[in-house]
């Protein structure tokens, strides 16, 4: 088996890298690759020098995306040069950037909440997070806990996933709280800077962003900029029929194949190392082809 979609504390998983490669490890994973969010800093990590993993790993990215006022991910592998995509990302994602992103974020989100009344306690909502990671993440947990407010949340109350894609990242959403004034990473350069830097550009879970015509989406993206393969395994393409409507247009349009647990730790605590949400079990050979 491989896990080609792993998120450590690099970025807003909650696992160390040793952590997480003693549990590739454990599951006698063959190939790994650790995605964290706009980063490659996780390869410079020295728990790569104890052998703890005996598996072959391939250096990866998932790098924040935007197309068409649309927020998506794009998973970058085999990446050769891993400064050509910190230095790029520093554009995007300095530590300035972030704070500024995670205070506006929160005071955008929390003044949506007053006015649609939601219950909260601000005081309970976890603090000093490290800027990697998602405040919304921590309000949504808070609001969560009140009974009350679950017929106003409506949907959103059914998953987290559902709340960012379809609320937070949602342009057409009462939830919306994007459209600040900081840099946004563009969809084509983004696919240039992965292939700049010597890797390959997948597109990381289509059916996570939820639009009514994944296949559409997927078309209108490679018409702007080519991509070299398609995450078709991953949680959010939760029946046969997903996974069977991915893996038969990568193959119609000669695109590479690819797939992981997208594991983040407690933070998503029905996803497993290895199988994802339970039945992943995906064959080494999807990465053979294009390794």
């Amino acid at each position: 088996m491989v896990d080609m979609h792993i998120h450590t504390i690099y970025s807003d998983g909650d696992k160390t890298l040793e952590e997480v490669l003693k549990m590739c490890e454990e599951k006698k994973l063959e190939y790994i690759s650790i995605t964290d969010h706009n980063t490659c800093k996780q390869y410079e990590d020295e728990a790569l020098k104890k052998n703890i993993y005996t598996g072959k790993i391939i250096k990866g990215v998932e790098m924040n995306a935007t197309f068409k006022n649309k927020k998506i991910e794009v998973l970058g592998y085999k990446i050769k040069d891993t400064k050509i995509i910190e230095e790029w990302s520093q554009k995007f994602f300095s530590e300035e950037v972030l704070r500024k992103q995670q205070e506006e974020s929160k005071r955008k989100l929390l003044d949506i909440c007053d006015k649609k009344g939601l219950v909260y306690d601000e005081s309970k909502i976890e603090k000093d997070i490290p800027l990697t990671d998602y405040i919304t993440i921590y309000i949504y947990k808070e609001l969560m806990k009140h009974k009350e407010n679950y017929e106003i949340l409506g949907e959103f109350t059914k998953s987290l996933d559902i709340f960012i894609r379809k609320g937070l990242m949602n342009p057409d959403s009462e939830y919306y709280t994007g459209s600040n004034d900081t840099p946004k990473p563009l969809y084509k350069d983004v696919i240039d800077i992965i292939h700049k830097a010597g890797g390959l550009a997948f597109l990381a879970h289509p059916f996570e962003y939820r639009f009514d015509d994944t296949i559409g989406f997927i078309n209108e993206l490679r018409k702007e900029k080519e991509l070299d393969g398609i995450e078709c395994f991953h949680p959010s393409a939760d029946s046969e029929d997903k996974i069977k409507s991915l893996l038969e247009y990568s193959k119609k349009n000669d695109l590479y194949i690819s797939g992981g647990s997208d594991y983040h730790g407690k933070k998503k605590p029905d996803i497993e190392i290895g199988i994802g949400s339970g039945n992943s079990n995906i064959p080494k050979e999807v990465v053979e082809e294009w390794k």
